[in-house]
């Protein structure tokens, strides 16, 4: 099992499985090869790196630069078709009540839509999610079955 900490970008080959834990309202991304049983997670934290306070930033923080660093990674590194990837997700709750009526609305739908606009502009296919509502999740991806287990306190586990 390689543990995927915040804001990391991290890999895994058959059969090693990723886990990232403690999903707030961030999102547990996980794009997958089913044919070679290769996956990348990021475990993003905010929508878009264009709130960073500085240039030195994990690429694993913002959706628009994790999702870009995980295509690049799998298409170029592990030789993956691009046409060939699939992606889940799991996460962007809305923790805290106080934020829910946010002008600009809650940072787990943003970060969900975020990463929902990256993939598109890949083309890469979303195939399952389970975000939204107002619990953490703690995600691990096999990859020998391409399955994402969600467990969440009060709510048990699910597979999608």
């Amino acid at each position: 099992m390689i543990h995927v900490g915040l804001s990391e970008i991290k890999f895994a080959e058959c059969p090693e499985s990723l886990k990232t834990l403690g999903l707030g309202s961030c999102v547990g991304v996980v794009i997958y090869h089913e044919q070679s049983l290769i996956a990348g997670m990021a475990h993003v934290m905010l929508p878009d790196s264009a709130l960073a306070r500085s240039n030195a930033y994990p690429l694993g923080k913002y959706a628009d630069t994790a999702i870009p660093e995980l295509v690049t990674k799998m298409t170029e590194y592990y030789g993956c078709p691009l046409f060939q990837l699939k992606a889940k997700i799991a996460g962007g709750a809305e923790m805290f009540k106080a934020t829910r009526a946010l002008p600009m609305g809650s940072i787990g739908k943003r970060n969900v839509e975020a990463v929902r606009t990256q993939l598109d502009n890949y083309r890469i296919p979303l195939v399952a999610e389970e975000t939204g509502a107002d619990y953490g999740r703690t995600v691990e991806f096999f990859t020998q079955s391409c399955k994402l287990t969600i467990h969440a306190i009060f709510k048990g586990k699910s597979v999608i």
